[in-house]
């Protein structure tokens, strides 16, 4: 398939592979030394491209189809968690907010996020709450603006957005009906903006803790109506996002299995090579077999988001599920075939083992991927 450019997305794919295991493995050294994202990681990935991939052309984008768009996320999930993570975020919280922008809203946020000139968090989780619709941050009315109260945390890059993708509830409401979703200004008066501590892996990329007092936030600025708040966050956002970290998983296993094999072609103990001992050759033939099966699994729950099917949501837990189960097994092997040398900080293979320990529990813990696809198979009789 050619782009609207020109550029075949074969030759597209080989860029991005070109970049990660180049530039991509320099930016991850700089990540690791300095525990946190330099600036120009996000201004070379703009300027490449990277942030609009899956976003359509008339919006600036790429225009790639969602399941061209996870074969280079694969890729770019070969490189550092960080760079990962700004890739995957910017090419999907777009979609959240384009369902139920105005026109207007489109132009002054949709476009410039896409463009990479605006940086979005999307911020639901609460300290004090699951992530749904028990939500307690709350708005009350005040004239054209609501007054924002509450806390959020564990907000991705909330720290260094230009706005947050803000879910509340309106005040003495329950349930879904009563939420809202709100495009909130980073320099809002009435919030405390609160950086987390490091993580133990995906260095580098920042979290928040947030606490509203009576933030002033536009009602110009809320998408769709009062009640659509948790549609936006879920429905054009959730399933695509949960597929989506599936791949990453798929990406990040990909690597894992690279170095142990590169490991254990090269290190020889007693006169042969580790991949010549049947139990690491085995452990890697496993890790082969389980890569390529999430990665299909993957593939198919993307299919059929794309084509509207109606069990795209239990899929893409599905893919999540058996992805992330899959990315822990295969991490493991890859680190029990370096040996205790795999241990040591510094090496790739260690950076990789904790950057994937992240994956269970971004976009819902496997618990909640299982609760999914239990309502759903319950309620089918299947």
């Amino acid at each position: 398939m050619t782009q609207a450019d020109g550029t075949s997305f074969e030759t597209l794919a080989r860029e991005v592979e070109a970049f990660v295991r180049g530039p991509g493995e320099a930016y991850a050294t700089v990540i690791e030394r300095d525990r946190s994202v330099p600036a120009q990681l996000w201004t070379d990935l703009r300027d490449r491209g990277y942030l609009r991939l899956a976003a359509p052309v008339d919006y600036g984008g790429a225009g790639l189809s969602f399941t061209q768009y996870l074969h280079l996320l694969e890729l770019f999930s070969m490189s550092h968690a960080s760079l990962r993570m700004i890739v995957h975020v910017s090419n999907g919280v777009w979609r959240s907010i384009d369902q139920f922008a105005s026109d207007e809203q489109r132009k002054k946020f949709v476009l410039p996020q896409v463009a990479g000139d605006l940086r979005v968090a999307f911020t639901l989780t609460e300290p004090t709450a699951g992530t749904g619709a028990d939500l307690r941050a709350s708005v009350t009315r005040d004239g054209d603006s609501y007054l924002l109260s509450g806390e959020k945390h564990l907000i991705t890059f909330g720290v260094s957005c230009d706005y947050w993708l803000l879910f509340a509830r309106c005040a003495g409401s329950t349930g879904k009906d009563g939420t809202v979703a709100l495009m909130v200004d980073r320099n809002v008066e009435g919030v405390r903006v609160q950086p987390m501590p490091d993580t133990m892996g995906v260095r580098g990329t920042d979290h928040a803790h947030l606490t509203f007092d009576r933030a002033p936030v536009p009602v110009a600025n809320r998408l769709g109506e009062e009640g659509d708040g948790l549609a936006v966050a879920l429905g054009g956002f959730l399933t695509p996002s949960r597929i989506g970290v599936a791949m990453t998983c798929v990406g990040l296993a990909r690597r894992a299995q690279e170095l142990a094999v590169e490991h254990a072609g090269n290190r020889v103990t007693f006169g042969k090579p580790l991949a010549a001992r049947q139990a690491v050759a085995f452990a890697l033939a496993e890790n082969a077999a389980d890569i390529e099966a999430a990665r299909q699994l993957t593939l198919h729950a993307a299919r059929r988001w794309e084509a509207g099917q109606s069990d795209a949501g239990a899929l893409s837990s599905m893919a999540k599920l058996v992805a992330v189960d899959m990315l822990t097994r295969v991490t493991d092997k890859a680190l029990q075939a370096h040996g205790g040398i795999g241990y040591w900080e510094g090496s790739t293979i260690e950076r990789v083992y904790r950057d994937a320990r992240a994956q269970r529990f971004e976009e819902g813990t496997n618990e909640i991927q299982k609760t999914v696809i239990a309502r759903e198979i319950l309620a089918a009789g299947r």
